[in-house]
């Protein structure tokens, strides 16, 4: 029996989807890295560990990338996309150097503004992720084509994930091995890890340059044009409400700590495990995804997939062994996976060339703010509520709003992506 179907292999036939992928993991794998890493100095460095400071990293970041927004989608539209994220990328490895310059013993330049010299940086890496963010799909997109469109958001999200489990794993190993806590090592490696995906995007031979409209537009007027056309568009609005509302109520990740603590009674060694467990079942979902690709009945999956991350994010909260939340994570990382894989693949087929970038910066404010009030709501619901209960609701809301989204959009069920 073939592990995987000619089809979905097929697209890495392709030499620029090949080095996109390679750029794509070790960008993610870099940054998830470094962002574990900058946690880890918070906590154990600069403050006497205070939770609330380590969390107050997202807030740093989600500021400014929610304002460049507004402004990165029309660059995007307007400039050869693999220029941007060459800057990008090199912008984000002077980022690492400067982090590893202030962690290195025998400099330090900036030991003496403490952590605000790293939430300075970490506000520097939200401008920059922004730019990402309504660039790197728009790329894909030019590199593939569209009958390969569903297989290249399920590797690409298969990417995201395995960098996703292995950048928090590593530098957790590597800082906890340097009993000086200093996180030099890891930052140096940081810079390895982007330098790496800057010559995977060097071999990349598409520019992704566009064809620009005669018509000139302001960055309002662009960013305008943008709105609208989503808001046109009521499939790909009601996937986007459908896995925005998902990860703002049922999102349990950000207070996974305390629920290790207060109710498993379990250390830091089992969060990191149950931290990795979402993102597990994302890759073991890409897998299946990528030999049996949701397309003929994509709407379908799309609504059983978020009420079953629903369901078992409710299943979560009423885990009262290390295994049965791990199971739980497991499943609602999987199911998560697929909604994922729709949305982009929707975004995909529906979106012009010359506005993917504004619709993709649009996709990231809702998406990409979402996760951080999300964890905002999380931890508040969690305080006034009680840890399981605010979970159990989380779970509950979730399911609420797939049912909503089905009334108001009926034609979303029978979604099918390869009508497009």
């Amino acid at each position: 029996m073939r592990l995987f179907k000619a089809e979905s292999l097929e697209i890495f036939k392709l030499r620029d989807f090949r080095n996109f992928i390679g750029m794509r993991f070790f960008l993610t794998l870099a940054i998830q890295m470094q962002f574990a890493t900058l946690s880890l100095q918070i906590y154990y460095e600069y403050t006497n560990r205070d939770e609330f400071i380590v969390g107050l990293l997202g807030l740093a970041e989600v500021i400014p990338f929610v304002i460049t927004s507004f402004y990165s989608g029309y660059v995007s539209d307007n400039t050869a996309r693999k220029k941007i994220i060459r800057i990008g990328a090199w912008a984000l490895t002077v980022n690492s150097i400067l982090l590893f310059l202030n962690s290195e013993p025998h400099f330090q330049f900036g030991s003496g503004l403490g952590y605000h010299f790293i939430f300075f940086i970490v506000f520097l890496f939200g401008i920059i992720r922004s730019f990402l963010g309504a660039t790197t799909h728009p790329f894909m997109s030019q590199i593939v084509p569209r009958q390969l469109y569903t297989h290249s958001a399920t590797w690409n999200s298969s990417a995201w994930h395995l960098a996703s489990i292995l950048g928090p794993v590593i530098a957790g190993i590597i800082y906890a091995m340097n009993n000086s806590y200093h996180a030099n090592y890891c930052h140096a490696l940081v810079t390895v890890f982007f330098l790496i995906a800057l010559v995977f995007t060097a071999l990349i031979k598409h520019n992704g340059a566009i064809e620009k409209s005669e018509k000139k537009e302001t960055v309002y007027q662009s960013f305008k044009t943008g709105l609208n056309f989503v808001f046109s568009q009521k499939l790909f609005l009601s996937a986007l409400s459908l896995d925005m509302f998902a990860v703002l109520f049922g999102g349990a990740i950000a207070i996974l700590p305390a629920f290790t603590d207060k109710v498993l009674h379990l250390g830091p060694d089992a969060y990191g495990f149950l931290r990795t467990a979402p993102a597990l079942g994302a890759i073991i979902m890409a897998l299946i995804m990528a030999v049996y690709p949701p397309k003929h009945k994509a709407g379908l999956a799309l609504l059983l997939s978020v009420t079953a991350f629903g369901i078992f994010t409710i299943g979560f909260a009423l885990s009262t062994t290390f295994w049965m939340a791990f199971i739980m994570l497991f499943l609602t990382g999987a199911f998560d996976n697929v909604s994922v894989v729709v949305r982009h693949s929707i975004l995909q087929f529906a979106t012009p060339d010359h506005m993917r970038g504004r619709v993709s910066a649009i996709n990231s404010i809702f998406i990409g703010s979402s996760n951080e009030i999300g964890a905002f709501e999380s931890g508040a619901a969690a305080k006034y509520l009680g840890l399981v209960r605010s979970i159990v609701i989380g779970g509950s809301l979730t399911i609420i709003t797939v049912a909503s989204v089905n009334w108001l959009n009926p034609k979303l069920k029978k979604l099918d992506l390869t009508k497009f």
